[in-house]
């Protein structure tokens, strides 16, 4: 697997990342990235939504790339991997049907290419009612009901279920994130889950989790695939901490699997591994760059 070795060479890492994060203006960090892998679509007038969404772009770009260099089933982890994109499409197309307020102007979807999963499909819906159909009877599943909120957490919920059944060597991220997604949901943002996400998360989280109603029962009774990720985490509200360790973890794991000497696909998922935690990490630099510079020590574990 050189090829999936090869492709750290796009990875700006952590001493990158901090240059980004210390400029003094989102321009100046912008004018950094014009020399590096995340220069692709990246305008040097940027917004900081826009210049984050390039470099999310970008890396859909390198895993396109990466997906076309493998056989199948090389191919079939990689696409499971980056749902997060299909995903962040049809968050944009059920608000924009729904009439959601507050919601962001319409912007292009992300060109998905031989990623896509049911993107194609999904895209020409015309109401909530009809995209909820189009998922049901897609590999997503029915999410319980078509709100913007419903949907969101019924895809997710949906990519870790899929992603830890078909792609061993990511099932501890896969819990991990669907333990992020249930606590944030319940107990932050205070929605319950449908019943068909709530059974889909009980497969990876225990049926004990999903049904408590605390946060603190909720965490006394998350499987041991999945604890990993809130372990010390004592509050809803610090959830975004565990956000850090869940990208920490996949960093560290994705570098491991590429490390391996193996003849399966553990060398490609780490590869979309590390070049997934570095673009979060870049994107975080340019939020940084955006309030005046600072630094990332927040995320000084991701080396």
């Amino acid at each position: 697997m050189t090829r999936a070795r090869a492709m750290l060479s796009r990875c700006l890492g952590a001493s990158g990342a901090q240059d980004v994060a210390a400029a003094a203006t989102l321009d100046d960090a912008l004018r950094y990235l014009g020399s590096t892998p995340y220069r692709h679509d990246l305008g040097s007038e940027a917004g900081l939504a826009d210049a984050q969404r390039a470099v999310s772009a970008t890396l859909l770009w390198h895993l396109r790339v990466l997906a076309g260099w493998q056989p199948r089933g090389g191919a079939a982890a990689v696409r499971l991997l980056a749902s997060g994109f299909e995903i962040a499409n049809v968050d944009d197309h059920v608000r924009a049907l729904s009439g959601a307020d507050h919601s962001p102007p319409a912007r292009p979807p992300y060109r998905l290419g031989a990623l896509a999963t049911a993107w194609p499909r999904l895209s020409p819906t015309r109401s909530p009612a009809e995209l909820r159909a189009a998922l049901a009877s897609s590999v997503w599943g029915d999410p319980g009901a078509d709100s913007p909120a419903a949907v969101a957490i019924g895809i997710r919920i949906a990519a870790a279920w899929r992603t830890a059944a078909a792609v061993p060597p990511a099932m501890r991220w896969a819990a991990g994130r669907a333990a992020l997604l249930v606590g944030r949901e319940v107990f932050l943002a205070d929605r319950h889950l449908t019943p068909p996400t709530a059974r889909r998360a009980a497969r990876m989280l225990g049926s004990e989790a999903v049904g408590a109603v605390s946060f603190a029962e909720f965490l006394r009774y998350l499987s041991a695939t999945a604890r990993w990720a809130v372990d010390g985490i004592d509050a809803p509200a610090d959830l975004w901490r565990a956000e850090i360790r869940w990208w920490s973890r996949l960093q560290r794991d994705g570098l491991e699997l590429l490390r391996g000497s193996g003849l399966d696909s553990s060398p490609v998922v780490g590869a979309v591994a590390v070049l997934s935690a570095d673009a979060w990490r870049v994107r975080a630099a340019l939020e940084l760059a955006a309030r005046g510079g600072g630094s990332l020590e927040a995320f000084d574990v991701l080396v």
